[in-house]
């Protein structure tokens, strides 16, 4: 399908946010060469949609340009976010983290909509030790948790540029969870010999966040 649109309404590399009713945010950024970014000033990036392709003829068109295949979207983007993006305060990609297309040409752009969930935000560099913590009468629920690297400046103090260059590097990981849920506290070192070794020769960090809960109440 082709279009056409003489309006503007986003620039190239440019953003926009949308509030939606239930608190969500919508970020678009036109992809031709923008940094695509989420950010919770409060809590964690808790992705709910990704759209990376074309769903209209107006977004992210300049002036006269054509918009081809207006029902264009790259499979496996909400994956992709989510496992970029969920779980951490800020969130910051472009384009080459998407496979290319051959159903989505021309002009696309990123658009994602997100909540910030109340939850504790803790990176823990590897070879050393995550302290879980909630005050008393409450107990750990951890919400994501991921033993690898994400990017490039996380962890990076003292260490060669070899062992922080690899930051596609995702490896959820459930064992957080299994070992710290319900409890008043709970320490786990970020270190292979629990996690495995997701990329070998990568320096990796320990990044999860959890919330403080009420035990539950018997019947």
């Amino acid at each position: 399908m082709l279009c056409f649109s003489t309006t503007l309404l986003l620039a190239a590399s440019s953003l926009a946010l949308v509030s939606a009713g239930d608190g969500s945010q919508t970020i678009t950024t036109c992809l031709s060469d923008g940094v695509h970014r989420l950010s919770c000033d409060f809590g964690v990036i808790s992705v709910q949609t990704a759209l990376y392709g074309r769903a209209d003829c107006e977004t992210c068109v300049e002036g006269k340009q054509e918009a081809s295949y207006t029902e264009c979207s790259t499979p496996g983007a909400l994956d992709v976010m989510k496992s970029r993006c969920d779980g951490r305060t800020v969130c910051e990609l472009n384009a080459n983290v998407f496979n290319p297309s051959d159903s989505c040409t021309g002009r696309k752009y990123l658009q994602t909509q997100y909540n910030c969930l109340l939850a504790n935000h803790l990176i823990t560099c590897e070879h050393s030790v995550a302290h879980l913590h909630c005050d008393e009468g409450l107990v750990i629920s951890v919400y994501t948790a991921d033993y690898g690297r994400r990017d490039k400046t996380t962890c990076i103090y003292g260490r060669p540029a070899t062992q922080t260059q690899n930051d596609n590097c995702i490896n959820p990981t459930s064992k957080v969870a299994l070992s710290c849920n319900g409890k008043n506290t709970c320490n786990i070192k970020a270190i292979n010999s629990v996690f495995g070794d997701p990329c070998v020769g990568t320096y990796k960090y320990l990044e999860l966040a959890y919330a403080c809960e009420y035990h539950d109440q018997p019947l």
